[in-house]
């Protein structure tokens, strides 16, 4: 844990009592600090005066008594209208912030050099941050890894000069933390996401610049507009101290990281190309196919590098992080048949990723359908072997596939994952890939995407330890 010492001794609101609420209270407490918390749920009230937490009824509470309130990053700051305990907050001339926010100025007044990454984007976030967190890890380094991905930023150590934080952050997050100063900043990509959160694009889009613009190093990308435009802007104020660098892999920049034939790539302002060091090869990197990881990965070695690492100890990482759960998860091999576990795809727009990143597909897909369903996916039909169709969805499908590609209806997805992999191994492909990648919603079948990969996961190695390979004696 990282005791909120800023607080101590003075009295604050809290709002929002799920796991990061109750991270923030505990923390709170711990640092000394009178803690007056609420929730609208009377499940979380309960769980969490059961943990010694008081409860207090924010709607008749006495505002001037606060020193701050803190916000869970999932209820509305601004849009599409300020939460009633924003309002009430203001009113009483109180300010808002969030967890991250105790962090950085736990930082501040305890460890002010101590290393912090701090990872946003529309898109790659928790995969460029559980990746720079294990390349730096592999070199020996103690890295504490949370934020959006995983445990909360306050359940994590303490900041301090010999550890590395590695943080996701939300735009959500960042909307509360007005001190954020990372010693690395990322900014990995931009597109239209939680505009009923922020009004506008260009909202949105001013709340992720903060990010960087307090970062010591800035690492921005370059391959879409908006992102391109953060990085001139702050490029062109030019703070005092700030390094800003350009990250692509769409192409090769005169300086700066970037991609090129799948190597990463560091060039320093002002050299010639044969001065280009190479940071890693994404060739043997299994969890790290596709455009969309080698974006990731650009950004990672670039954190990395700025970290101290040697090529060498980039390279090696690069080629042994194992990926992140239900996102192109390998999860097992029977012959030359692959097993990947996508089931974070739950539109089509995820699973188009997966389909761009493998050959002689055996997919399985369906679920309860988004809007637009798999018609978006028609020019990679060429890419799949043949479809196998689960859940409500698998009626929409098929007639989106006839005549394109060649489908099955399975219902379920015990009985999808046999026929695939039956049929994968049957097929002259060098590395035919039974693919779960829905494009849909899970909850018709499971609970969750969780549920739903932990199911394919089991069941496919369950048929690696159990079942022969076609043409092979059992």
């Amino acid at each position: 844990m990282t005791p909120a010492t800023t607080f101590s001794g003075r009295k604050v609101a809290l709002f929002g009592l799920g796991g990061s609420g109750l991270s923030t209270a505990r923390a709170l407490i711990a640092g000394g600090a009178s803690v007056a918390a609420w929730d609208d749920g009377e499940a979380g009230r309960a769980k969490a005066q059961a943990q010694g937490v008081e409860i207090v009824d924010l709607t008749s509470a006495d505002w001037r008594e606060f020193s701050a309130l803190i916000l869970s990053p999932g209820v509305p700051l601004t849009h599409p209208e300020p939460h009633w305990t924003v309002a009430r907050a203001r009113e009483a001339g109180v300010e808002v912030i969030g967890d991250i926010e105790l962090f950085c100025r736990e930082r501040q007044a305890k460890a002010p050099g101590a290393p912090f990454i701090a990872i946003t984007g529309t898109n790659g976030k928790s995969t460029t941050t559980a990746l720079i967190a294990h390349l730096l890890r592999s070199a020996g380094k103690d890295v504490q890894l949370g934020g959006n991905i995983g445990t909360p930023i306050l359940d994590l150590e303490p900041p301090s000069e010999a550890r590395i934080h590695v943080i996701e952050c939300s735009s959500f997050q960042i909307d509360l933390t007005p001190s954020l100063a990372p010693s690395i900043g990322i900014l990995i990509n931009l597109t239209p996401d939680h505009i009923d959160r922020h009004g506008t694009m260009e909202n949105y889009a001013a709340v992720k610049e903060r990010l960087v613009a307090g970062a010591d190093v800035a690492l921005i990308g370059v391959d879409d507009a908006f992102s391109h435009a953060i990085g001139a802007r702050l490029t062109e104020r030019g703070r005092e101290g700030q390094r800003i660098y350009p990250v692509s892999a769409a192409r090769a920049l005169d300086w700066g990281f970037f991609i090129e034939d799948r190597k990463a790539l560091y060039r320093e302002a002002g050299h010639a190309p044969e001065e280009t060091e190479t940071l890693g090869d994404l060739e043997g990197a299994r969890a790290l196919r596709g455009a969309h990881n080698a974006q990731n990965a650009a950004f990672a070695a670039a954190a990395a590098w700025h970290c101290g690492l040697s090529c060498a100890e980039i390279a090696r990482g690069l080629l042994t992080y194992p990926g992140l759960p239900h996102r192109m998860e390998e999860v097992g091999r029977r012959g030359r048949v692959v097993f990947v576990n996508d089931s974070k795809a739950t539109n089509a727009d995820a699973a188009e990723k997966a389909l761009l990143s493998y050959d002689d597909i055996f997919w399985i897909a369906g679920g309860k359908a988004k809007e637009g369903g798999i018609e978006p996916l028609r020019p990679l039909f060429s890419r799949i072997a043949k479809a196998y169709l689960i859940g409500a969805a698998a009626q929409d499908f098929a007639r989106t596939l006839e005549g394109a590609v060649t489908y099955e209806q399975c219902g379920t997805l015990d009985v999808a994952i046999a026929r695939a992999a039956e049929e994968a191994a049957l097929s002259e492909a060098r590395e035919p890939v039974v693919l779960l990648s829905p494009a849909c919603a899970s909850y018709d079948q499971f609970a969750n995407f969780e549920a739903r990969g932990d199911a394919f996961r089991l069941l496919a190695r369950e048929l690696h330890a159990h079942a022969p390979i076609a043409g092979e004696t059992p």
